[in-house]
């Protein structure tokens, strides 16, 4: 847009309001000056110019408030994407964590406290950023929203569609789901 001079809501609003003025002036320095009586054409035209400045400066601060309302609205969305984001990136060193701790038997080892501390740690922070590991039991039923099943067996100890063993655990960000959790689902 090279030599276009764009003017911002604020430029259009400080504009409007010398107008506003110059035409409140001009009325004043024309009753000053001319006689007491004026014409009714030059007021009413006077009062038609000042109307339309005004209306325009009441739709620019609208439009002024809608661009900031908006721009709010954006920012806020841009956030909550950047943590989406980052906490997808996170999500297999959990998953690590997780097969590191089911690994170690010895649960008095001081590795293992360790690496529990650590991971417990991680999960608080995932928390605080609003990241919530999706509730899967054995026996509820499977929402294709929520998990994906990557395996299916034949077991009469379950009902059609329900989970048989969580493989890898999902999570969600407020109410996206960022993973879908890993299931065996009976048929």
């Amino acid at each position: 847009m090279k030599g276009k001079n764009k003017e911002t809501p604020a430029n259009q609003i400080e504009e409007l309001e010398i107008e506003i003025e110059e035409v409140e002036e001009s009325e004043e320095t024309e009753s000053n000056d001319t006689p007491e009586v004026i014409e009714a054409e030059e007021d009413a035209d006077y009062k038609s110019q000042l109307d339309q400045a005004q209306d325009r400066l009441k739709r620019n601060l609208a439009e002024f408030d809608n661009f900031r309302k908006r721009t709010a609205k954006e920012m806020a969305a841009r956030y909550d994407a950047g943590q989406s984001a980052a906490a997808e990136k996170l999500l297999p060193i959990i998953d690590n964590f997780q097969r590191a701790l089911s690994a170690n038997e010895d649960k008095e080892d001081n590795f293992y406290q360790g690496i529990a501390l650590i991971a417990r740690q991680f999960e608080g922070v995932l928390t605080d950023m609003g990241i919530e590991p999706i509730t899967d039991e054995t026996g509820t039923p499977f929402d294709h929203n929520l998990h994906h099943a990557v395996a299916h067996i034949e077991d009469e100890a379950y009902g059609q569609n329900e989970i048989v063993e969580v493989l890898q655990k999902g999570y969600k960000h407020r109410d996206k789901v960022l993973r879908p959790s890993m299931v065996k689902v009976a048929n």
